[in-house]
């Protein structure tokens, strides 16, 4: 398969406010503040969340199982010097849903985490990836 070259474009609306997204596609709100919209730092870790839920809804979906909830939630830990990069993730899966059991909620997070989800294997490699399941 050719690789593939992703192009966003990001436009200034001032203070620190930002809109952006792929040339005639949608567009999304980020804001360094934080009052506005999410700033750069929680848009990274709703990339990672969303890019492996996605995965996790599909994965699951081949496994028939009739998803009626998934929530993930994400937090990072941060250096205190600059650069503030993320040391470590951790991800929280919550599922619900009808033929869900831990080992298929297990296998497709882990499938996610491991081989699929484009954003977490993004992220540089010494950051610390941990997660936790969680089934109602």
């Amino acid at each position: 398969m050719p690789e593939e070259t992703k192009r966003v474009e990001l436009v200034w609306e001032g203070d620190l406010r930002f809109r952006g997204g792929e040339p005639g596609g949608p567009t999304v709100l980020v804001d360094a503040s934080g009052v506005a919209a999410p700033g750069p730092m929680a848009a990274l870790l709703l990339a990672a969340a969303a890019c492996s839920a996605a995965d996790v809804v599909h994965i699951l979906g081949r496994m028939r199982v009739g998803l009626d909830e998934l929530r993930v939630e994400a937090a990072g830990r941060r250096r205190e010097q600059e650069p503030r990069r993320y040391l470590a993730v951790h991800l929280v899966y919550r599922l619900r849903g009808r033929g869900l059991d831990e080992a298929k909620a297990r296998r497709a997070v882990e499938l996610s985490i491991q081989r699929y989800c484009s954003v977490i294997h993004s992220l540089a490699p010494d950051i610390a990836l941990t997660h936790e399941l969680s089934l109602a």
